[in-house]
């Protein structure tokens, strides 16, 4: 099994901020995660070992999944709990399922980030009506866009920029070829949060590989 899994994404979230737990539970089809609890996501390719590394995690610790994403490329899973040394325990094991270490994941890169000042009336009703189940884009608000690649570590930028200024996270996509983070607010909040964001992927370990597409 370890030898054909690549670990795209694995990532800890050590405390879950209050719209990014909102906006997980939106979109989850599992156990709804709330504020302050610990998360991981995990991204591994092909998908269809998710299902294993899910039975794993569940059997060795006491968390609750929110999600688990199969599709025959990529597989994502999602698991939380109130206490941090569980989430920690369930990675251990899903780990030790891989073969792997947490420094064996793909290293993320930032594809493209952009800030978009005072957005137009007309700008953010497309933004607000494309697939958004986070807060609302208001006119003339400050707009931050993130692409990631891999897809999963998404979810860590959102999370940081939320703990370091007081923003409307807007849309987070965390699955696919590439994820994306939306970010509106004031702009000297807004360029705080960017700024946060950026640090999270750009600190984060891993092996470095040129990405596809």
């Amino acid at each position: 099994m370890a030898d054909n899994v690549q670990l795209r994404t694995y990532v800890f979230i050590d405390s879950m901020q209050p719209q990014f737990a909102a906006f997980m539970a939106s979109v989850a089809s599992g156990y709804l995660p709330i504020e302050g609890q610990a998360a991981l996501y995990v991204e591994i390719a092909p998908g269809m070992e998710i299902n294993r590394l899910m039975d794993r995690a569940l059997k060795a610790t006491k968390v609750t999944p929110a999600e688990q994403i199969v599709e025959r490329q990529y597989g994502m899973l999602e698991l939380h709990a109130d206490d941090q040394a569980e989430v920690r325990q369930a990675g251990l094991a899903i780990l030790d399922a891989l073969g792997k270490k947490e420094e064996d994941r793909i290293k993320p890169k930032v594809v493209s980030h952009q800030i978009i000042r005072k957005v137009d009336d007309h700008q953010a009703m497309l933004i607000n009506r494309s697939g958004r189940k986070g807060m609302m884009l208001i006119a003339k608000q400050t707009l931050f866009i993130l692409e990631t690649y891999p897809a999963g570590y998404a979810v860590i930028a959102a999370n940081e920029a939320e703990k370091a200024a007081n923003i409307n996270v807007v849309i987070i996509r965390p699955t696919g070829a590439f994820g994306r983070v939306y970010l509106a607010g004031e702009e000297a909040d807004v360029m705080v949060a960017a700024e946060a964001a950026l640090k999270a992927i750009e600190g984060i370990n891993g092996i470095v590989e040129e990405r596809r597409g």
